[in-house]
């Protein structure tokens, strides 16, 4: 099964990258533009599964936008944005708009509501990773390794989605909590350490197992695999 590919017109950089990690953390492809110029440009190139569209943007509102995305493609319109007045809810959705969130939302209620928009349109989301032999479904939040399942909580199934997607390659623990918990605030150098020994014990990565999570001094995490079946 495909990816669903959504386009993201956010001119808040910090906003992009937090939704993007997020989204592709969650199997999804996510291609992002600042303004509106940007995004027709990618309009040209390919015709998006889903739209995330700000309102607010440097070369005009996406409320105008959504009208001439309405021209183009069908794909479910979602905006995001600090203006949450009935007006402009109400504006967005008369325009073509599909859904609304206010800034700011907890990444998790994004997600769902993306794979809700995507499943009225017909799009199942795959939402698996694949690291043979572990498999990991994004939206149960079972882990399958070597046969055996186990259900995670949602950091710990976040967490696990950021390190396999990035299997081999170290990442910092700042970097994973920004990416799990979708904010730089708090103590990520005690939160971090405490929700990756849990996650261990809860998959089985020990001395028998074929992946690891190791980290370095400098709270660096990898997973990768030890052991070769």
């Amino acid at each position: 099964m495909r990816k669903a590919h959504i386009l993201m017109v956010e001119d808040e950089q910090k906003v992009s990258s937090f939704n993007r990690e997020y989204l592709e953390g969650q199997g999804y492809t996510v291609s992002t533009a600042e303004t509106i110029s940007k995004a027709r440009f990618l309009l040209e190139e390919y015709t998006p599964d889903l739209v995330l569209l700000d309102v607010m943007l440097p070369d005009g509102l996406g409320f105008d936008f959504c009208a001439e995305l309405r021209q183009k493609t069908n794909a479910p319109i979602i905006f995001l944005t600090s203006r949450d007045e009935q007006d402009s809810v109400i504006k967005g959705l008369m325009q073509g708009g599909d859904d609304y969130i206010a800034k700011p939302y907890d990444l998790r209620i994004l997600g769902a509501r993306i794979a809700a928009q995507l499943r009225r349109k017909g799009i199942e989301f795959a939402g698996r990773i694949e690291l043979p032999p572990m498999s990991i479904d994004v939206l149960s939040g079972i882990v399958t390794l070597e046969g055996r399942q186990v259900s995670l909580p949602p950091k710990e199934l976040q967490l696990l989605c950021c390190l396999a997607l990035s299997a081999g390659q170290r990442i910092s623990g700042e970097e994973l909590y920004r990416r799990t918990w979708g904010t730089e605030q708090g103590d990520w150098k005690s939160i971090v350490p405490v929700n990756i020994s849990r996650l261990r014990k809860r998959i089985g990565l020990d001395d028998a197992s074929v992946f690891e999570i190791s980290n370095t001094k400098q709270m660096e995490y990898v997973l990768r695999k030890i052991r070769f079946t």
